[in-house]
Order: C-alpha cells, then sequence, then structure tokens
C-alpha cells in the first residue's frame, strides 16, 4: 500500500468514527433505564409546576410527555429535574438529563457555541414587564429609574439591559436565580418591575396575594421563541423530539383531537392514515413505533388542547393564542408534512 492511499483510509477513519461515536444513541440509553430524564424549570404555573400531590403539570410538561409517549406508548416514563436559568444548559451537556423542556429562547449562540439543538417552538413569546398598578405607570418607557427583577443567565437580563440603555433610561437590577424566589422577591416589594417572558409573567401573576393588583405593561421587547433543546450530535434522537412537538400540530391542523382519535382511524384521507401509522412507514422513520403519532394525541391531545388546558383563556394564566395560534388562523404554529 502506497503513502497517498494509506492516507487517504485514516483520513476517511477520522471523519466516520467520530460520527458513529456521536450517534452513539440516546434512544438506546433511555430505553435501557426505562426512562426519559427531563430538565423542567422549578416551578412555573401552566408551565412546569408540581401540585400538592407531587403531580407535574404545565404546557412544557405535556411536551416532555409526548415525547415519553413516542419513545414508550406511556406519558409518564419520565423523570423530571428542577433546573434554574443557570444550570439548565449544564445539566443537558453533562448528560444529566436527555432533554430541556424548561422555557428556553432558542439563539445562534446555544446553538452553536454551547453544542445544544432546538426543535420546533412549542411556545412563541416576548419579554414584558409586570408592575404592581400602584406604580402608576401605563408604558414601559415610564420606567426611568426604576429597580427590576431580573433572572441571571437569560436572554432576558441582556433585554433589558439594551432596552434601558437604547430609550436612555437607568435601571437598577435585583438578580435572583430561582424563579420562585425571584417572584417572592418582586411580591415583598424588592424591586418595582419584573421583567422576563411575557408568558411567565402572567405565571407569576396568578400566583400573586392578589393578582388584580398587578399589570402587564403593553411593550413587548424582544422575541423569545420558546422550544425544547437536546444536545448536538445525535440525529435520531433530535428527530423524534422534533417531530413529537409537530405531531401535536399537525394533530390541530387535521382537526384530530384526544376525543375524536379513534374515529379518525378510519378516515380515508392519505394525510390522516399516514399520521396516524394507519399506513406505515413514518415510525420506522424515526425508530419507533407506527402508532407513536396516534399515541400522542390519544395521551394528550393536539396543540389547541395542551395550549388550552395549561395556559388558555379559561386559567389563571388567561392567555390568547395569539403567535401560538395555527398559521390558517393567524399564528405561527405549522408542521411539516408526515410522509
Amino acid at each position: 500500500m502506497n503513502l497517498k492511499k494509506l492516507c487517504v483510509i485514516v483520513l476517511a477513519l477520522s471523519v466516520v468514527v467520530p460520527a458513529g461515536f456521536a450517534v452513539a444513541g440516546t434512544l438506546d440509553e433511555v430505553k435501557a433505564k426505562g426512562y426519559i430524564s427531563v430538565g423542567v424549570n422549578e416551578g412555573l404555573v401552566g408551565f412546569s409546576k408540581p401540585d400538592e400531590k407531587g403531580e407535574w403539570g404545565g404546557l412544557d410538561v405535556d411536551t416532555a410527555r409526548a415525547i415519553s409517549v413516542a419513545v414508550f406508548g406511556m406519558p409518564d416514563k419520565l423523570k423530571f429535574v428542577p433546573l434554574t436559568a443557570k444550570t439548565r444548559f449544564t445539566a443537558l451537556q453533562s448528560g444529566e438529563i436527555d432533554v430541556l423542556t424548561r422555557n428556553c429562547t432558542r439563539t445562534l449562540g446555544r446553538e452553536s457555541a454551547l453544542g445544544l439543538n432546538f426543535v420546533q417552538v412549542n411556545y412563541y413569546d416576548g419579554q414584558g414587564f409586570l408592575i404592581p398598578k400602584k406604580l402608576g405607570v401605563k408604558s414601559a418607557k415610564g420606567l426611568d429609574g426604576a429597580t427590576v427583577c431580573v433572572l441571571p443567565g437569560t436572554t432576558t437580563e441582556l433585554n433589558v439591559a439594551d432596552y434601558f440603555r437604547s430609550n436612555g433610561m437607568k435601571m437598577n437590577t435585583v438578580v435572583i436565580e430561582s424563579t420562585p424566589e425571584l417572584a417572592k422577591a418582586f411580591f415583598a416589594g424588592r424591586c418595582d418591575v419584573l421583567t422576563s417572558d411575557a408568558s411567565q409573567l402572567a405565571s407569576t401573576r396568578s400566583v400573586a396575594p392578589n393578582p388584580a393588583a398587578y399589570m402587564i405593561l403593553p411593550e413587548i421587547i424582544s422575541k423569545e421563541p420558546l422550544a425544547p433543546v437536546v444536545r448536538h450530535g445525535d440525529d435520531q434522537w433530535y428527530d423524534i423530539v422534533n417531530f413529537s412537538v409537530f405531531a401535536l400540530i399537525a394533530a390541530e391542523e387535521m382537526g384530530i383531537t384526544s376525543k375524536n382519535v379513534d374515529q379518525m382511524l378510519t378516515s380515508k384521507d392519505p394525510k390522516v392514515q399516514r399520521f396516524l401509522g394507519v399506513s406505515p412507514g413514518n415510525g420506522k422513520a424515526l425508530g419507533i413505533d407506527e402508532k407513536w403519532a396516534y399515541n400522542i394525541v390519544k395521551f394528550i391531545g393536539n396543540y389547541g388542547e395542551v395550549f388550552e388546558r395549561n395556559v388558555g383563556p379559561n386559567t389563571p394564566l388567561g392567555i390568547e393564542r395569539g403567535l401560538n395560534a395555527l398559521w390558517t388562523q393567524g399564528g405561527l404554529m405549522y408542521a411539516p408534512p408526515f410522509k
């Protein structure tokens, strides 16, 4: 063998081996241990919070349950790991958790420098300001000199600094690492303003001693596409998590709900047949059961059902669909073809 051929072989191995190693298999690992480790917010009503019995609930929790259903056919093969904004990405990078469903904003830096992949957005949000009504302010432009409560290690921290600077205003910050402790500090009067994603502000206001005494100002100062996160390097796991979220959206697009999903198994629509696994192929492509999407809708419902029961107008948060409506109804929720 001449030197040129040897160099070609060595180069090929240097490319192939790391790629094969990277796909060592989160799916195989979670199947072997029998559950998925999921990073969640340590306590955010409507998104991820345990009730008095210790049962976790919320939009992000239902997203995790959809992934569990896709993998195991059951919604409860999960171990919830409460994480702060500061520790969430480290826990994922280190392998402490298999997926992060904790109201995380997708950004260029997080996808590249942190070695992470964000899947389909499960909640489109934007940063706002929560204040006591007695403060007498009607616009964020009236917050010059205010003391602002904020979580560290978040896009929120940079956004609010940029907003005050660009508008020629000054502020004092109170930085507290835990979401529940941040809310306590705000309600105790340690700061004039709490700034975060508008959904988090609605959640915080819902647990106030007197929710009617607080208001969210009209300004939204950023784009916050919130999505589940996985590590770089495992395409199969990325696909499963990604399409578990898409399945919730696609089901709503096709009018499939937890109540009519069994009836829809007899649909003559080829799109519905493929989606529900009546016509096989999608499960094989992902390496999971052909009825994975059917099971998600059966156990969890579609995206509209998830939204309405956790954060919708009839919940304490009282959030309208807005950007989180289907694309056919003026929102941004849109699923690719399941074929």
